[in-house]
């Protein structure tokens, strides 16, 4: 059935009645008023025309223009799942309004519908990790070092990875045993949830939607975990702490807190003091806290205020001098901070569920398998070398130029005329020209003249489907405008595609001696990167030394 109201097109078709409930595929205009219309419409065809009844009792009035966008008839397949996923993002952020939000009672509830208890996610024995910076990094060096235990030990024999946001594929955030699980797995499970919570949610009236994208694939990697019996799980934070989905665990063998920084702050509110509130209301009574000496004052205040009204032993750690000098992987100062604590996290781990301690031995084994690209990732490619770093805010920005700089200069004696490139993108709700200012800043700091900077958008190559972030043609023409006030001097350019900028700067290099790439603002800009680098480069001239999250 194909209606038409204006200039929007529907598409409606009755795919099937399954667990008595109806389902729906539209392809939706983002509008409220169009999705009103579409409601109307939508009411007024299946009075006239329906070729499938609804269950007795059942009318599209029942339905807000939210639950409609739920009811997706799809093949059950891993690419469906990953449209679906996608089609529940948010198209903005939203703002903290200083009140508790019900976030974590409503990601309970749905844990209910799932038939999971609070005893089943204590039973994942969870390291839980909040933070702005390296929280990611983190919770991976802390995986790596417990599997390493793990193989000496036989315990944990299974860990559970949560990490966000992923890089080039989905499946990144949900890992076991630092593998993310295949796709036949992730399509196993995420029907389970969507076909459970769709039930409820049809069941009963008062119930609220199908969670959104971050709460969605929380509760799919609870699910996970718990099906598949993971002796050890280590959840990082999406961006806050005390209303996060993960907020869930009630009782976590140990957490931590990362270095903390002003991100996110319409969420999280205007003060460092303010996110560091929210980033402790991961703390709970039994369990230990860890955090990284952190900047403020003001944020250290309140961390340690958060534990004493929590009754919670929070430890900060220092930089643990032990670790090895020589490790590609420890070689960005900061790595150095957040192995610190994850060895601190996963220490205490072990004292509490196995009352075994770590060895020097399982630490360096750890260090040596920590893999996490695309943060502080170094690719040599002949005379021309990529330096890649997701970074997204204002505290990673500065920390990727100054590895950059760093390393770029030790690396000058080689090719000493060598050309030094920016390549730069973001689309966020985040203020993208503070963040170029910053880079410029930390780099001009650092020593390093620049000789070109290339902007461009998410979108890998020509002519491919568009990857859902409109406006990043037009972004891009502004960040050169914002870079022509901070330095006329140095060229610029913009390029329509990632594979277009990469191509610039291999001429550029190519042309002279060689060159040094700094490819950052964003994880999108870094994963189609390494897609194209990859493909062309060999795999084992990579070189990583990763970190980062947002």
């Amino acid at each position: 059935m194909l209606l038409k109201h204006t200039s929007i097109e529907i598409f409606l078709a009755i795919l099937s009645l399954r667990l008595d409930c109806l389902h729906i595929v539209i392809s939706l205009s983002r509008s409220s008023y169009a999705l009103g219309q579409i409601k109307r419409s939508c009411e007024a065809a299946f009075e006239k025309t329906a070729p499938v009844r609804p269950p007795p009792g059942f009318t599209f009035r029942d339905f807000s223009t939210n639950r409609l966008r739920e009811c997706l008839p799809m093949e059950r397949n891993y690419q469906n799942a990953v449209t679906f996923l996608l089609g529940r993002r948010r198209s903005f952020r939203p703002k903290w309004n200083g009140t508790k939000s019900m976030n974590v009672a409503r990601i309970k509830g749905w844990l209910q519908q799932l038939g999971h208890s609070d005893r089943d996610l204590d039973d994942l024995n969870v390291i839980h990790v909040a933070g702005t910076k390296g929280k990611g990094s983190t919770c991976v060096f802390a995986a790596s070092i417990l599997q390493a235990y793990g193989r000496r030990a036989g315990f944990p024999r299974k860990i559970g990875l949560y990490t966000s946001p992923h890089l080039r594929c989905i499946r990144e955030r949900i890992q076991i045993n630092s593998t993310p699980i295949s796709e036949e797995l992730f399509a196993k499970y995420f029907y389970e949830v969507l076909d459970t919570l769709s039930y409820h949610t049809l069941e009963d009236r008062t119930a609220k939607d199908v969670p959104r994208y971050l709460q969605f694939l929380a509760l799919l990697s609870f699910h996970v975990f718990i099906r598949e019996r993971v002796d050890g799980a280590i959840y990082e934070t999406h961006s806050g702490g005390e209303s996060d989905a993960t907020n869930v665990v009630q009782h976590p063998v140990v957490t931590g807190i990362t270095t903390l920084g002003m991100d996110h702050v319409e969420l999280l509110g205007p003060s460092i003091g303010d996110i560091a509130w929210h980033k402790a209301g991961i703390f709970k009574a039994g369990s230990p806290a860890f955090s990284v000496l952190q900047d403020s004052s003001a944020a250290t205040l309140m961390l340690q205020q958060r534990a004493s009204e929590k009754d919670v032993a929070l430890e900060f750690v220092t930089v643990n001098n032990a670790l090895p000098l020589d490790s590609p992987a420890l070689q960005p100062q900061v790595q150095r901070v957040n192995c610190s604590l994850a060895i601190a996290l996963v220490g205490n781990f072990l004292e509490t569920r196995t009352h075994g301690s770590l060895t020097w031995s399982d630490i360096r084994q750890g260090i040596e398998q920590f893999s996490w690209p695309g943060r502080f990732q170094h690719i040599p490619d002949g005379n021309n070398h990529w330096f890649l770093d997701g970074a997204h805010n204002l505290l990673s920005m500065q920390k990727a130029a100054q590895w950059f700089s760093q390393t770029s200069l030790e690396m000058q004696s080689q090719t000493p005329s060598l050309a030094r490139i920016l390549i730069f993108a973001h689309n966020s709700q985040r203020d993208g020209s503070a963040l170029l200012k910053a880079v410029a800043a930390s780099l001009q700091e650092g020593g390093i003249h620049l000789d070109h900077v290339i902007f461009t958008t998410y979108e890998v190559r020509q002519n491919e489907t568009k990857n859902g972030f409109e406006g990043t043609e037009r972004v891009r023409e502004d960040y050169a405008k914002v870079w022509t006030a901070i330095n006329p001097v140095v060229k610029s350019s913009v390029k329509s595609t990632i594979e277009e900028a990469l191509v610039l700067a291999s001429d550029i290099g190519n042309q002279g001696s060689g060159m040094h790439a700094l490819v950052t603002g964003s994880l999108y800009l870094v994963g189609g990167a390494l897609d194209l680098l990859e493909s062309r480069t060999s795999t084992t001239a990579s070189k990583h030394s990763p970190s980062q999250e947002s």
